[in-house]
């Protein structure tokens, strides 16, 4: 996965942001799909990885848990993208949407919001401006759904 655009200037190297973190997940999560490979072996493999023990936990944990839980997430994006199959769907798309959905199920400390806006930034980063609309529209979808209650399959 390769970086578009510019970078956040105020992120150092030695003081990773939650950001990089989840770009760290986003890059794991393709390894694993394009690669065909167990999450665990991208982890093994990935040298980016070079981050203070608790950004490197937080994106292993991102990366882990989006794709133990597919069954709960899928889903959640399927409802909320109508007319769009998931196979049709840009492999990075799909993959920051994931994980954001994650996010939403498992990370009760970030704000739901907050984490749209991570995504978007992901998606205007490795993806394109053109994906902007569609990840935070299908985003915004389940977080309303969620907070309306709706029944979330989680297991």
């Amino acid at each position: 996965v390769r970086r578009r655009g510019r970078s956040n200037k105020a992120d150092t190297p030695d003081e990773p942001t939650r950001r990089q973190s989840r770009e760290a997940a986003l890059q794991l999560l393709y390894q694993s799909e394009i690669g065909k490979i167990p999450i665990d072996v991208a982890i093994e493999t990935f040298d980016r990885l070079e981050f203070i023990p608790s950004q490197r936990e937080f994106s292993t944990w991102l990366a882990r848990g989006t794709a133990a839980h597919l069954k709960d997430i899928d889903p959640l994006i399927k409802r909320s993208a109508q007319h769009w199959r998931l196979a049709r769907m840009a492999v990075i798309d799909r993959l920051i949407m994931r994980i954001a959905v994650f996010e939403f199920l498992y990370a009760h400390d970030t704000p739901r919001t907050v984490v749209i806006n991570e995504a978007i930034e992901l998606a205007r980063t490795f993806s394109g401006n053109e994906a902007l609309p569609f990840v935070n529209g299908v985003l915004d979808d389940i977080k309303r759904r969620l907070e309306a209650g709706e029944e979330v399959p989680v297991g």
